[in-house]
């Protein structure tokens, strides 16, 4: 029988923190991801093998998608950024249990919007218009 530590956490109860900004409703956060890259260092006189050493961490950028809203805070901090404008922000997401609990938070630090993706509008679907703004930073707190 799985215990209550062993159940897995579902991805759909999330939250996303915008720095300051306080709309920032997301229906899908992809693209979280760190990775520390390898350097190889050959040895002299070693000839079955190759050291490999750890390096500097790198980190993706992360895709926020939400339905588009009348407020365009979110939107204002994308073209400040285009305009050579720009102000960072830590980003944090924070995850939920079924209950409501909060179980797990990544704060992304010195946040700066890289990319902003308009809707795919078709006149032939009711679907909801989502726009995608994407995310680059400079470090991860896992807490």
């Amino acid at each position: 029988m799985a215990g209550k530590d062993r159940d897995p956490l579902t991805s759909f109860r999330f939250h996303v923190v915008v720095g300051d900004i306080s709309e920032a409703v997301f229906s899908e956060c992809s693209g979280l991801q760190a990775e520390i890259q390898v350097e190889e260092y050959f040895e002299g006189g070693l000839n079955d093998g190759v050291h490999k050493l750890p390096g500097r961490a790198r980190f993706g950028n992360v895709r926020l998608a939400r339905g588009i809203f009348t407020s365009d805070t979110l939107l204002k901090w994308w073209k400040d950024t285009l305009r050579g404008q720009f102000t960072r922000k830590d980003v944090t997401i924070i995850l939920y249990s079924l209950k409501g609990e909060e179980v797990m938070r990544w704060t992304l630090t010195d946040a700066l919007p890289v990319k902003w993706v308009a809707p795919t509008l078709r006149a032939s679907e009711s679907a909801v218009a989502v726009e995608t703004l994407e995310l680059a930073f400079q470090g991860i707190r896992y807490e």
